[in-house]
C-alpha cells in the first residue's frame, strides 16, 4: 500500500496502482500549505491523500499522461488555470450537493469542473508615508496622471495581471481597457519585474508609492524577518472597479481529473475541503479569505480591513484572457 507522502515532483511519472481508500493530489500549492488539510482530511475520513507539487506545467502533464494518470484531483491557484484545465478535457464534471451549498456560484464553474477554496483579492499596496488613506479607491485611477512615476507592478503577462486586465474587459470593454493599460504603463516608476513582494519592497525603498499585488503576501512578508520590514511599511487599500463592483478577486481551486480512479475519495475530499473547518484551516495557511461565507478569515487577514469582492462570475472574467495578453502586447505594456 503507498505511504502517505509528500512525493517529489518525478515522483508519479507512470500510472500508479490503485488503492481502495486513497485519493492521489496533483498541487501548485507547495506541499507545507497543503499537508494540515491532508492531514485534517486523513482524520476525518480515514482515506489516504497522496500529494505530487508540481511548480508549473500541471496541465500539460495530465494532457501527455491521459488515461494513464494516476491523478486523481488537481489543486491550484488562479482562474485561468483551473480555465485552462478545463479547456484542456483533464477535468470532469462532478455533482455534488455539499459542494453546491458550501460555494458560492461566482466561486464555482457553472458545469461543475472545478471549485474555489479560497480567495485573494488583487488590491493596491500603498507606501504609509507618501499615499493618504482614501486617496486611490478604484482600479481606473491607476490611469490617472496624478501617479506620474510612481506605480510599481509585476509583468503584465504574468497570470495575475491577466486577470485583472480580464476584469476590466469585463466591466468596462476592451477599448477602454486599452487606454486604461496605456495609462497605467505611463504613471510606472520602472518597466514591470519581479513579483508582488518586490514590488513592496520598491516602496520601501522609495523608488515608487504605490503596488499591485495579491493580498496575501502580506501574511507572508510579515512571517519573513527581512521582509517584514517592507510589508510595515505599506497599507493595504481594497480599490473596487469605477461601476462600483468591488474588488477583484481570484481563487486557489480544486477539480477532478477526468477518468480519476479514485472517484469516491476524490470527491470526499472536495466535499472535506469545502466545509467551513477546511476552509478556516486553508485561508489560515495561505493568508485568504474562505470561499465559504459560513467561513471566517484569521484574525490577521481579519485586519487588513473589509474586503467587499466583485461578484462577476469568474468564467467570464477568465474568457477574456487572450483579449487581455493582446491587449498587453499591443501596448508593449513590459517595455
Amino acid at each position: 500500500m503507498l505511504r502517505h507522502a509528500i512525493l517529489a515532483t518525478t515522483a508519479l511519472t507512470v500510472a500508479a496502482p490503485v488503492f481502495a481508500g486513497e485519493v492521489n493530489v496533483y498541487s501548485y500549492r507547495q506541499p507545507e500549505l497543503i499537508q494540515p488539510l491532508v492531514d485534517g482530511f486523513e482524520a476525518a475520513t480515514g482515506h489516504t491523500a497522496n500529494v505530487v507539487f508540481i511548480d508549473k506545467g500541471i496541465t500539460e502533464r495530465l494532457v501527455a499522461e491521459g488515461p494513464r494518470s494516476p491523478a486523481d484531483l488537481l489543486f491550484t491557484v488562479d482562474i485561468s488555470r483551473l480555465a485552462e484545465a478545463k479547456e484542456a478535457g483533464v477535468t470532469q464534471a462532478v455533482s455534488s450537493e455539499v459542494l453546491e451549498a458550501n460555494i458560492p456560484d461566482a466561486l464555482r464553474d457553472d458545469e461543475g469542473h472545478w471549485f474555489g477554496l479560497t480567495t485573494r483579492a488583487r488590491i493596491v499596496y500603498a507606501s504609509n508615508d507618501r499615499v493618504a488613506p482614501g486617496e486611490i479607491t478604484t482600479y481606473e485611477q491607476l490611469a490617472d496622471p496624478i501617479w506620474s512615476g510612481r506605480i510599481c507592478t509585476r509583468s503584465g503577462t504574468h497570470v495575475y495581471t491577466i486577470g485583472l486586465v480580464s476584469a476590466m474587459i469585463e466591466h468596462n470593454g476592451a477599448e477602454a481597457t486599452k487606454t486604461w493599460l496605456e495609462g497605467l504603463k505611463a504613471n510606472l516608476a520602472k518597466s514591470p519585474e519581479g513579483n508582488d513582494r518586490a514590488q513592496v519592497k520598491s516602496i520601501w525603498a522609495g523608488e515608487c508609492d504605490i503596488s499591485l499585488g495579491n493580498t496575501y503576501y502580506m501574511g507572508a512578508m510579515l512571517a519573513d524577518e527581512e521582509q517584514s520590514e517592507w510589508a510595515n511599511a505599506v497599507r493595504i487599500d481594497f480599490p473596487s472597479f469605477a461601476d462600483g463592483q468591488g474588488s477583484h478577486v481570484n481563487i486557489s481551486g480544486v477539480a477532478m481529473v477526468n477518468g480519476a480512479a479514485n472517484e469516491a475519495e476524490a470527491l470526499a475530499f472536495m466535499e472535506y475541503l469545502s466545509s467551513p473547518e477546511a476552509q478556516e484551516i486553508y485561508a489560515d495557511v495561505v493568508h485568504e479569505y474562505p470561499a465559504s461565507p459560513d467561513a471566517s478569515p484569521s484574525d490577521l487577514v481579519a485586519g487588513w480591513g473589509a474586503l467587499e469582492a466583485d461578484t462577476t462570475d469568474l468564467t467570464a472574467i477568465a474568457s477574456h484572457r487572450a483579449e487581455a495578453l493582446r491587449l498587453v502586447e499591443e501596448v508593449d505594456f513590459d517595455g
